[in-house]
């Protein structure tokens, strides 16, 4: 579910964490079988992208550290 390491990326704020974030998700909803949180969690996620937010990859101008503090700021 998510995107293979990416070594040139370490250390420089730009890779992009949703796919990481909503693996733990499905992680939430079928190892854990709590939906209403993984609902949250992919509203969170679904809500940011909406608003354009994102990193460079998929056209946002935040960082990784940024789009991550704004997912869980909308949980």
């Amino acid at each position: 579910a998510i995107h293979g390491p990416a070594p040139a990326l370490a250390g420089l704020d730009k890779a992009d964490p949703i796919g990481t974030i909503l693996s733990a998700a499905m992680m939430l909803r079928l190892s854990f079988d709590l939906g209403a949180e993984a609902e949250a969690v992919e509203r969170a996620v679904e809500g940011a992208l909406d608003d354009g937010l994102g990193t460079a990859d998929i056209g946002g101008t935040l960082g990784t550290r940024a789009i991550t503090d704004e997912i869980i700021r909308r949980i």
